[in-house]
C-alpha cells in the first residue's frame, strides 16, 4: 500500500550524532516537528534549531516550502537562520581579521537563501555591508566575500537598488577603474554595476558618467574569460537603458575605438570557445547596431527636403555625368526637366518626372537612398557599369536599379530584424557583421550586383520583378544559414548559389513532395507511421537522460544561476540540482533534487506556466514565453518550472515528457522530424520503382483459375 501523499520519509543528521530517519506529516506545524527531532537528541531550546538540505544549495526548511521534500531526501539540523543571521551580523563587525574575514564568507554562502537573506536585511545587516564597502580600508579575500554577499542579497529584491549612497557607489566604480585590484573584486564590482543600471534613470546617468566606454573597452582586451564576459554585460546593460540619442552617440565612439575587429578577432576567433552568454551579448550588440538604421528605415522621403534632393540627384549625377552635364546649362528649363526624367528612368524609378514620390514608401524609406548614395560613392566602377549596361538596352530585359535597391532594402531590413525588439535568450548573431564597418551598406552592395546578376541568368523583364526578388531573398538566406564568418566569404557564396542552383533545389523538393502523394505512398507513409513515432519516442526519452544545462531567469537579469535536469536510465525518476559554471554532464548522483515520474500531473507551457506569470509585466519577452515549460507535481500548486535554452531542446523536452505523461508529442520538431524519417524510409522502399509511375489505383485481381491442375503434388514425391 502506497504511503499517504502528506508523509514523505527522510533521514535527518547533526554532526556527532546518530542520523534519525523519521516519517514527517506534512500537515504537522514544522515547530512541532523539530521539538520532537531536539528532544530525540536531548537538545534544549528547539526554537534556535531549524532544519536545511543536507546537499546542494543547503535551503532552509520552511513551512512555505516543506512540500518540496521528497521521500528519501536528507535533511541537517542546524542553527535557525535567525540565530545564524545574528551570529554574523555580530561576526563582521568584529576587530578581529580572522573571524570577520570567516563571517564574511559565511554570509556570502548563506545569503543565497531567501529565509537567511530575509533575517540579516531585517537586522539592517546591508548598512554594515555598505560601511565595510564604503569605509574602504578591507581588500583581497575580505572584500571579495563582502561584495559577493551584497550581491546575494539584493538578488531577492527586498531592497531597491536605489537606495544606494553615492559614496557606494563610487566606491564600486573605483574598483573597476582601478588597475591594481584583484580581477575576482573587479568581476563582482562590474556584475553590481550591471544590476544597478537597468533600475533607475539616476544610477545609469552615474555609471554612465563613471564608468568610461574606454575603460570598459580596456577591459575587454584582457585574457581572463569572466572579466571579459562582465565587462561586456554591463557594456550592454548601458546600451539597452540609453536613449536614442545616447545610444546612437555611444555606438559611434564605439566604432570609431574599432571595436568590431577587436571583438571578430580576440573574442569570436580566440582559442577560447565562445559561451551561451557572451553569445547572447553579441548578438545584442549586432541586434543595437543595426537598430540604428531603424529611424532612417521609417522615414519617408521630404521633396521639400535640399539636403534629401541633393542626394537623390547624386545618383543621376555619378551614373550620366559622362553625357554632356556641362552641355546641359545651355538647355531651356522644359528641355533640362526632361533630360532629368529621361535620366531617373534610366536608373531604374518607377515615378522619373518626381522620383521622390518612389521613396515615399516606409519602411525601407530613406534607408533605400542612404543605401543606393553608398554604393555609387563606394564602388563607382561597379554602380556605372549596373546603371550603362542597363540602361542602353533595348530588349525589355534591363534591371531597374532604383526599383530593385529600394525592395532589395526592405528584404535585408525583414531578414536581419531591424526596428524588432532584442530577445533576451537569442545566441544568434553573424560572424561577419564584427569584422566590417558599415556592415549593412557593404553586405548591400553585394546583394545589389547579386540582383542584377539573378535578373540576367533569369532574362527577366519588368513583369518577372517580384519573382526574380523572391530567388535573391531565397539566395540571402540560404548563404547565411550557413554562417559566412567574412563578406568575402558571403560574397562567394551567395554568387556561387545561382539561379540554376536555386532551381535544382526547389525541383528537388517539389519532386520530393510530388512522389509522396500518391495514394499507394500515402498508405505506406500511413503504415510506417506508428514505428517511427515509436522511434522518435525513444530518442526523446535518450535524450532525457543524456540531460540538459538550463539557466534560471531572474526578474533583473537576463540569466542568473545554472541548474541540470536528466531523467535516469529506467525512465522513474526525473533528477535536478543546481551545478556551477562549466560543468557540462553531471553525474546524476550529484543533482539531489528529484521527482518521481509517476507523480508528474500535468505539462504547461508558455503562457500557462506560473513562472511566466509571474514576470508578465511589460518587459515580459516574446521569446521567454516560447521556451518556457512547467512540469505540475504532486498537489497542482508545486511546479518545477524551465526556461529552455533553444527553441530544439523546448521541442525535445516537451515531447519527452508528454511520452512520461502518456500523451502523444506535440512539438513542431516531431513533425519535421517525422517527415524527414518518414521520406528516407520511404526512399529505400522505392528505390526498386525508379523512374516507374505509382498508379492511383491497385491493379485488379485476376479471376480465379478454372482449375487447380497446374499445382505440383509433393506428396508425390515424398513417397
Amino acid at each position: 500500500m502506497p504511503p499517504p501523499k502528506d508523509v514523505v520519509k527522510i533521514a535527518i543528521q547533526m554532526v556527532g550524532a546518530v542520523p534519525q530517519l523519521i516519517e514527517l506529516q506534512q500537515t504537522k506545524p514544522l515547530a512541532s516537528v523539530l521539538k520532537d527531532v531536539c528532544d530525540a537528541w536531548n537538545l534544549p531550546n528547539a526554537e534556535r534549531y531549524a532544519l536545511q538540505y543536507a546537499d546542494g544549495r543547503q535551503t532552509y526548511i520552511t513551512e512555505s516550502n516543506r512540500r518540496d521534500i521528497k521521500n528519501g531526501s536528507i535533511l541537517r539540523l542546524t542553527t535557525s537562520p535567525d540565530q545564524e543571521a545574528e551570529q554574523l551580523y555580530i561576526g563582521i563587525q568584529s576587530k578581529n581579521v580572522d573571524v570577520k574575514t570567516d563571517s564574511l564568507k559565511k554570509l556570502a554562502s548563506l545569503s543565497q537563501d531567501v529565509t537567511f537573506a530575509q533575517e540579516f536585511i531585517s537586522r539592517n545587516g546591508l548598512k554594515q555591508i555598505y560601511s565595510i564597502v564604503e569605509e574602504g580600508n578591507d581588500t583581497g579575500e575580505m572584500l571579495a566575500h563582502t561584495l559577493k554577499a551584497f550581491t546575494e542579497l539584493m538578488e531577492h529584491d527586498f531592497v531597491s537598488w536605489e537606495n544606494l549612497s553615492t559614496v557606494f557607489i563610487k566606491k564600486i566604480v573605483s574598483y573597476v577603474n582601478m588597475n591594481a585590484v584583484d580581477a575576482s573584486i573587479q568581476q563582482l564590482s562590474l556584475s553590481i554595476l550591471e544590476n544597478m543600471v537597468p533600475t533607475s534613470r539616476l544610477l545609469f546617468e552615474v555609471v554612465k558618467k563613471e564608468v568610461t566606454l574606454d575603460r570598459l573597452l580596456t577591459h575587454l582586451q584582457v585574457t581572463n574569460a569572466q572579466l571579459q564576459l562582465k565587462a561586456m554585460a554591463l557594456l550592454i546593460a548601458l546600451l539597452l537603458s540609453a536613449t536614442d540619442t545616447e545610444r546612437r552617440d555611444m555606438m559611434e565612439y564605439l566604432r570609431e575605438k574599432n571595436i568590431r575587429q577587436f571583438i571578430h578577432k580576440n573574442i569570436i576567433h580566440s582559442s577560447e570557445p565562445l559561451g551561451d552568454e557572451m553569445a547572447h551579448y553579441l548578438y545584442v550588440l549586432q541586434s543595437v547596431s543595426l537598430n540604428l538604421c531603424e529611424h532612417r528605415m521609417k522615414m519617408s522621403m521630404d521633396p521639400y527636403s535640399q539636403e534629401q534632393r541633393d542626394l537623390l540627384q547624386s545618383l543621376r549625377q555619378a551614373a550620366f555625368e559622362s553625357e554632356g552635364e556641362a552641355a546641359a546649362g545651355t538647355f531651356s528649363t522644359e528641355r533640362r526637366r526632361s533630360l532629368c526624367a529621361k535620366e531617373f528612368r534610366k536608373l531604374g524609378f518607377l515615378n522619373n518626372s518626381n522620383p521622390a514620390e518612389d521613396l515615399r514608401r516606409a519602411p525601407p524609406g530613406l534607408l533605400a537612398l542612404d543605401n543606393m548614395v553608398y554604393f555609387s560613392r563606394s564602388t563607382p566602377n561597379a554602380y556605372s557599369r549596373f546603371i550603362l549596361e542597363n540602361s542602353s538596352r533595348e530588349d525589355k530585359h534591363e534591371c531597374p536599379f532604383a526599383r530593385s535597391s529600394i525592395q532589395l532594402t526592405l528584404i535585408l531590413c525583414e531578414i536581419l530584424h531591424i526596428g524588432e525588439p532584442c530577445s533576451e535568450t537569442a545566441q544568434a548573431f553573424y560572424p561577419m557583421f564584427f569584422g566590417q564597418d558599415h556592415f549593412f551598406q557593404e553586405l548591400f552592395c553585394i546583394c545589389i550586383q547579386l540582383v542584377n546578376k539573378t535578373w540576367k541568368e533569369m532574362r527577366a523583364t519588368q513583369e518577372d520583378f517580384d519573382k526574380v526578388m523572391q530567388v535573391v531573398r531565397e539566395q540571402i538566406t540560404r548563404t547565411l544559414s550557413l554562417k559566412p564568418t567574412s563578406l568575402e566569404l558571403f560574397k562567394t557564396r551567395v554568387n556561387a548559389l545561382n539561379y540554376s542552383e536555386i532551381l535544382k533545389l526547389r525541383q528537388t523538393e517539389r519532386l520530393h513532395q510530388e512522389e509522396t502523394l500518391a495514394v499507394p505512398v500515402l498508405e505506406l507513409r500511413e503504415k510506417l507511421k506508428p514505428e517511427l513515432l515509436e522511434l522518435i519516442r525513444q530518442q526523446r526519452l535518450l535524450h532525457l537522460c543524456e540531460g540538459t544545462l538550463f539557466r534560471k531567469i531572474s526578474s533583473r537579469r537576463r540569466q542568473d544561476k545554472l541548474w541540470y535536469c536528466r531523467l535516469s536510465p529506467n525512465h522513474k525518476v526525473l533528477h535536478y540540482g543546481d551545478v556551477e559554471e562549466g560543468v557540462q554532464s553531471p553525474p546524476i548522483e550529484s543533482l539531489t533534487e528529484k521527482i518521481p515520474v509517476a507523480d508528474m500531473k500535468m505539462l504547461l507551457v508558455g503562457k500557462e506556466c506560473p513562472h511566466t506569470k509571474e514576470k508578465s509585466s511589460g518587459k515580459q519577452n516574446k521569446d521567454v514565453l516560447e521556451l518556457a515549460f512547467s512540469i505540475v507535481h504532486d498537489v497542482e500548486e508545486y511546479c518545477l518550472n524551465f526556461i529552455a535554452p533553444t527553441r530544439y531542446e523546448f521541442c525535445l523536452w516537451t515531447d519527452g515528457l508528454n511520452v512520461l505523461l502518456g500523451k502523444e508529442m506535440t512539438s513542431e520538431r516531431t513533425q519535421t522530424d517525422l517527415d524527414v524519417l518518414l521520406s528516407m524510409e520511404l526512399k529505400l522502399r522505392l528505390l526498386d520503382l525508379e523512374n516507374i509511375s505509382i498508379p492511383d489505383n491497385p491493379p485488379p485481381i485476376p479471376k480465379p483459375p478454372s482449375n487447380l491442375n497446374f499445382c505440383y503434388d509433393f506428396s508425390h514425391a515424398e513417397q
